[in-house]
């Protein structure tokens, strides 16, 4: 049986490095995005210009009938998933919490929380041994933000990870013995384009003499670390974390 795989946010920065290494192991991908298609149609591009296989779906994570709908096509056109990495994830520009509105942190959480939760529930029900399933692997990307709270730019986001980071430890637990594994990742400051959503599109270079490696990272480096959870090398590996952040 092939390996099948959703990466959320797949059109760009860790996302699509995911996709393109993913199909490079031999899954078949689903590049999930919310908003650009051209993007997305580019990530499958490339990983079908490499023999592998790969489908684009455009779906917002924050909503249950398109994460429903979207694991429903995954199922049709590549057949039964082995793997999920929860990677969407969204920051507005940087303020302070006392200026922050409630619509903002809606849409946070909304993407950042409950489309993880939403798209592991669809995975547990796919490949889990509880439904039949024959088990699989589930990588959140959490971030180094969940430890430090990002003071005075994004403390939403950073919370919204800490809840990443709950729901890893929670939901590994719950299913261990079902045949699946969950684990996530914690990226550092990350060259991707995450940072203009933010209003400073050069903010690694800015902090990166903080990091005692006194560089950013790269999306690449992340995804090596997200295939390895996903792999068997890590079989005996649930619930636990990786930092990618140069040692910060």
């Amino acid at each position: 049986m092939g390996k099948v795989i959703v990466v959320t946010g797949g059109s760009r920065g860790i996302g699509a490095a995911t996709a393109q290494l993913a199909a490079q192991r031999g899954y078949a991908v689903c590049v999930n995005y919310r908003e650009n298609q051209a993007a997305a149609d580019a990530v499958v591009q490339r990983i079908e210009d490499i023999g592998g296989t790969a489908i684009a779906v455009a779906a917002d994570v924050g909503s249950e009938a398109d994460v429903m709908r979207m694991f429903a096509f995954v199922d049709q056109e590549l057949g039964p998933l082995t793997a999920l990495v929860n990677n969407a994830g969204i920051v507005e520009p940087q303020m302070r919490v006392d200026e922050m509105d409630g619509g903002r942190l809606a849409r946070i959480f909304a993407t950042n929380i409950g489309g993880c939760f939403l798209c592991a529930r669809e995975a547990v029900r796919r490949m889990s041994t509880r439904y039949g399933g024959a088990g699989g692997a589930i990588v959140n990307v959490s971030s180094r933000a969940a430890r430090l709270g990002s003071p005075g730019e994004y403390v939403d986001y950073a919370a919204s990870k800490g809840a990443i980071d709950t729901l890893t430890i929670g939901l590994a637990r719950e299913v261990a013995t079902e045949g699946i594994r969950v684990n996530a990742v914690r990226p550092g400051v990350i060259y991707t384009d995450i940072h203009a959503s933010g209003g400073e599109p050069e903010r690694v270079d800015r902090v990166k003499e903080t990091v005692p490696m006194k560089r950013g990272g790269h999306a690449s480096e992340v995804a090596h670390a997200i295939l390895w959870l996903l792999s068997d090398e890590a079989a005996y590996s649930t619930g636990t974390f990786i930092d990618v952040t140069g040692g910060a």
